[in-house]
């Protein structure tokens, strides 16, 4: 058993919390969906009321090592401070003599945000200086950043040598319910696995393929899969290298007596644009210059209808290009399907999630994961490099 922040004792003590605060903005830096800022206040709330001082740290987005503006959390900060209703200090940076001075003077009751963990390279390589640097500016550590947690980064891993970690009020709920979903998951159980990275879910498929009965593939990667059973898909995505990869999960599908289901049509259009003409065809019928963008009605229709008799659904990654309307109906269609099923459902990853909250559809999901990879790799057992390093009970 891993401790927890109910094992801690915050009171007076500078808390370094890892949260994942990696939101969507848009071109003008607007934060265009808060759900993961949301899902860290209870946390953050708890050790306010136990006087602690409270330094937040989080990546967003991949400024590769630079210091690139758009990829500053100050919009984080300004929309922590509106929900908390109390100020949110800013730090220039996440480690250096200002931050130190920052974090020294914190008083109980106090928060503080370090800028993007990512602007500095060492954080994605673990590396030890700059995990003890973060350590340094604290006396506990709190992981609740789930989503972050399948990668042995500095701020989740490397920082465990000098300041011991518990999990976070969020973290926690993760793990009972994601870990209890599938230790003794309810039958039968359905895998939705969509989105554009084929080479990041691709092998993830694979080890879910025995634990589930139904798994359901869509987005950019069920081009790869539509193009190893010989369909012609136009110019639409699809990872060549994989070709082979994916046939061989359909095979495996068969032996395993899982259910694999793709895509029967699907909305192509000429060009990617929402400007762009687009019509619903069979996948046997997709023109050679157009490219698959969304799933069509009559997938939609049959993926709804082997959801509805589940027990237990777990769903990652939009159906198609869901930041376009015309293309964000399959995305939609899978949401209210899962919502209306009486399935225990686990929604992760950042569209699935935007979608179920896009469609009002929120609160008929069970439990809304923070962590797309994190989740899938969890359900399937592998061990997290961030929740390997909490410390032990």
């Amino acid at each position: 058993m891993k401790k927890t922040i109910h094992d801690i004792t915050p009171d007076n003590k500078k808390v370094f919390v890892r949260a994942d605060f990696n939101v969507p903005l848009d071109s003008e830096g607007r934060i265009t969906d808060d759900t993961r800022i949301k899902k860290t206040l209870p946390t953050i709330a708890y050790l306010l009321e136990r006087h602690a001082a409270v330094i937040l740290a989080s990546h967003l987005g991949r400024p590769k090592g630079e210091a690139k503006p758009e990829f500053s959390l100050r919009p984080v900060a300004a929309r922590l401070s509106e929900l908390l209703g109390v100020p949110v200090k800013m730090a220039p940076d996440c480690i250096g003599a200002d931050v130190q001075k920052m974090a020294a003077h914190l008083k109980p009751g106090e928060i503080l945000l370090l800028e993007n963990l990512r602007y500095h390279g060492e954080e994605e390589k673990n590396d030890r200086e700059f995990s003890e640097k973060l350590a340094s500016l604290a006396d506990i550590g709190i992981n609740d950043a789930f989503g972050c947690s399948h990668r042995a980064h500095a701020s989740v891993a490397g920082i465990t040598a000098f300041l011991p970690m518990a999990a976070g009020l969020l973290m926690e709920k993760e793990i009972r319910f994601i870990g209890g979903a599938v230790e003794n998951p309810e039958h039968p159980f359905a895998a939705v696995i969509g989105g554009a990275k084929v080479s990041d879910k691709i092998e993830v498929i694979s080890r879910l393929l025995p634990k589930v009965d139904v798994m359901i593939i869509g987005g950019g990667m069920a081009n790869t899969f539509l193009a190893a059973q010989g369909y012609g898909i136009g110019k639409s995505l699809v990872e060549a290298d994989k070709i082979d990869l994916a046939r061989s999960l359909i095979n495996a599908a068969k032996k395993e007596h899982t259910e694999l289901l793709l895509p029967v049509d699907a909305v192509a259009a000429a060009e990617f644009s929402a400007a762009a003409k687009y019509k619903e065809v069979d996948v046997d019928a997709v023109p050679a210059d157009w490219m698959i963008l969304d799933i069509g009605t009559k997938s939609r229709e049959l993926f709804a209808s082997k959801l509805k008799p589940m027990k237990l659904i777990v769903w990652n990654g939009p159906m198609g290009v869901f930041e376009i309307d015309h293309f964000a109906k399959g995305t939609e269609a899978v949401a209210r399907a899962v919502a209306d099923s009486a399935a225990v459902s686990v929604v992760g990853g950042g569209d699935s999630v935007a979608a179920v909250n896009k469609t009002g559809l929120a609160d008929k999901i069970t439990h809304i994961s923070t962590g797309g990879g994190a989740s899938l790799e969890y359900l399937e057992g592998k061990v997290l490099p961030g929740i390997d390093a909490l410390s032990d009970k």
